[in-house]
């Protein structure tokens, strides 16, 4: 199983179209604030459930968000 910081990079290439993603368009995803996505980030702690309402929004699989 992936860590935080591996599923973040996975949740980026999925979102990026031809531009730069930042650790704040990825809390935007997730519907969390950015200081909370930091705690998150810095605590390497999955926020499992907002990632899966994600998965499901997009009709993204979330064995290859989560796993190898």
């Amino acid at each position: 199983m992936r860590d935080f910081h591996q599923i973040i990079v996975v949740l980026k290439k999925y979102i990026s179209i031809d531009k730069k993603v930042y650790d704040k368009d990825v809390a935007e995803i997730l519907n969390i604030s950015q200081s909370q996505f930091a705690t998150l980030k810095r605590r390497n702690s999955i926020p499992f459930i907002k990632i899966l309402e994600f998965c499901k929004k997009e009709s993204l699989c979330c064995n290859e968000v989560f796993f190898d």
